[in-house]
Parts: C-alpha cells; structure tokens; sequence
C-alpha cells in the first residue's frame, strides 16, 4: 500500500479518494495512491465530507480536530489535512492500523 503523504508547514497531506453513499462506514483499501475511505452519507451539504473526516479520525487513532478537509469539496478526489503528527508518523498509522 503506497499512499502519497505530502509534509506542508501545516501539517500532512493524505490524498483520499471518497465514495459517498456506501454500505457501510470504513477504509477500503487503497486507490491510485489516495486513501479509499467509503462513508454511509448522501453527498449532499457537507455530511459526507464530516462523515470522511471522522472515519479517517477514529481509523488512523486521531482526534476530530487534527482532520480538516484542505480541497475537494464536491469531488470524490480529496485532500485532508492532518495536523499534529509527523508524516513518519502518519504512514506507520496507515500500515499499522489498515492492514488490507
């Protein structure tokens, strides 16, 4: 699994590729080097980008707060900002704690 974490000055960058409307909450594995996080919510008004913020929170270990949505906000190509941890730190969650 190679996702493209990105350092900035604010904190990483983890590219997610999102599928609203889905069956069931929950990380799906990987996609084209972005994190596949599928959610139950419509696209519609911002719940499903909250719900994909979420879900990456309580999948990779973090607080709500250390999730932001940086761009994307009516694509299913996004980028989530992910404050208060180290890229290092970010990739060992993602291996560690999404095993596919």
């Amino acid at each position: 699994m190679v996702i493209r974490l990105e350092q900035t000055a604010a904190g990483v960058m983890l590219p997610v590729k999102a599928q609203a409307g889905a069956r069931k909450n929950g990380i799906a594995g990987e996609h084209d080097g972005a994190l596949k996080v599928s959610v139950t919510q419509a696209p519609e008004q911002g719940k499903a980008n909250k719900a994909l913020a979420k879900v990456i929170a309580q999948a990779l270990g973090l607080k709500n707060s250390q999730v932001e949505l940086s761009s994307g906000l009516t694509s299913p190509n996004k980028s989530f900002l992910i404050v208060g941890v180290e890229i290092t730190d970010l990739d060992n969650r993602l291996q560690t704690r999404l095993k596919f």
